[in-house]
């Protein structure tokens, strides 16, 4: 089953909100096996919805729609509809009932004659209540095709959504998709791409790969179409096997794995603490380790070294190193992460130190040159990365690196 989303608002258009609505919704529609054809963003305008609605029944079986449906007269979802499935509108009493409650539990007492007109509803649909607001959902059937139009605001849609979810996955009995995804670190994907080759070509014809990278990430999907799901969910855990044997190195985690979460609970679990000295990365590291609840439990501090004077100072990196090798070297950030490890007294410490640009390269050392250091209870190993030339990914690259690095330290002790 195919399925088109359209959003409907001016301030879509112009930027003054993100549509975070079909993203979401695209999601839900995939996990019950309705992949999704098309995505649109359309204006407050009668004729531009029409057209769009139009357009939709030729490419999919399912066509939902958010937005416009609010009291005030730029929400013209409502009339547009009955225009084109040529209708009229009736007063619902369920529908004004849930008006008055909502307004009860708000401390409102007056109906006006705008809200009072959220209780209008297509004749020829079925309504979806709103549990969560004023505005209801509403379900078109025409021509085998399925029209459903709910509220823009995120909350109420969601909530509604469930119910048609569960009358789409009754009403089409839709076919299983599987999804399962990989999280790699610290390969390219053209590199990846080639060394997974054998394995890709030899994926069963139900079964779908998609690379999906970010800055030194890369997210590999691999979802499967059938209708037995346990025998999918098999067949998938079986090419992930095949996959570890080729590219084990670099995959840290699964789904909504996160870098800073994984670090966090192997600290968490192994009783131990670490503490970060940054330069290039500006407390970046910091900044992601702490984003995770409960990390006071392992994240003592870090030092934010970004002049040489504050490597001196804080953390004891000798102005001789410092003369004779410059702040990004390797000798740099073994005495910087040997430093905070002394100071905060922590069982293991981060250090990063690098030219993040535009300007401070050299033929030497260019811009995107990064030296990470990783301080153990029993040694110190440093790693240089060349990350490119662009200010804001060498950052992000080099946390990840970074909190990458720890991981495969923690494992292996």
């Amino acid at each position: 089953m195919l399925a088109e989303i359209i959003t409907i608002g001016d301030e879509i258009l112009i930027g003054q909100i993100i549509d975070t609505n079909s993203a979401w919704m695209a999601q839900q529609l995939n996990l019950i096996g309705i992949k999704v054809k098309q995505i649109s963003s359309l204006s407050d305008n009668e004729q531009h919805i029409l057209a769009a609605l139009e357009e939709a029944k030729s490419r999919a079986d399912i066509i939902l729609i958010t937005g416009g449906l609010g009291p005030t007269k730029d929400d013209i979802t409502k009339q547009t509809l009955c225009k084109y499935f040529n209708t009229t509108l009736r007063f619902d009493e369920q529908v004004f009932k849930n008006v008055e409650e909502l307004f009860r539990k708000r401390g409102r007492t007056e109906i006006t004659e705008t809200n009072k007109k959220q209780a209008e509803v297509p004749v020829d649909c079925t309504v979806l209540y709103n549990a969560v607001g004023t505005a209801p959902g509403m379900w078109f059937e025409k021509e085998s095709k399925v029209y459903v139009s709910m509220p823009g605001v995120p909350h109420e849609m969601k909530k509604m959504m469930e119910d048609v979810l569960t009358r789409l996955n009754a009403k089409f009995k839709t076919a299983v998709i599987i999804h399962n995804t990989i999280l790699l670190q610290g390969i390219g994907e053209s590199y990846l791409s080639d060394m997974i080759t054998s394995w890709e070509d030899a994926l069963p014809s139900y079964i779908k790969l998609a690379y999906l990278p970010q800055a030194s990430l890369i997210r590999l999907r691999l979802s499967a179409t059938g209708n037995d799901e346990a025998a999918l969910r098999k067949e998938i855990d079986e090419e992930i096997k095949k996959l570890h044997t080729m590219a084990g190195e670099y995959i840290f985690g699964y789904e909504a794995d996160t870098l800073e979460k994984l670090v966090g609970d192997l600290l968490r679990e192994k009783r131990k603490t670490v503490a970060t000295a940054e330069s290039c990365t500006g407390g970046n590291i910091s900044r992601m380790i702490t984003s995770v609840p409960g990390s006071s439990d392992y994240y003592m501090g870090s030092v934010i070294a970004y002049d040489n004077r504050i490597k001196t100072e804080m953390l004891g990196v000798g102005e001789e190193t410092l003369k004779k090798f410059g702040a990004v070297s390797e000798e740099t950030v073994r005495e910087m992460v040997s430093g905070i490890l002394k100071k905060f007294k922590t069982d293991y410490a981060i250090a990063t130190t690098g030219i993040a640009g535009p300007s401070g390269g050299s033929t030497e050392k260019p811009v995107g040159t990064v030296w990470i250091g990783i301080a153990t209870p029993k040694t110190v190993i440093a790693k240089k990365y060349q990350l490119g030339s662009d200010r804001g990914r060498i950052v992000i690259e080099s946390t990840l690196f970074a909190l990458n690095m720890l991981r495969k330290v923690l494992i292996n002790e």
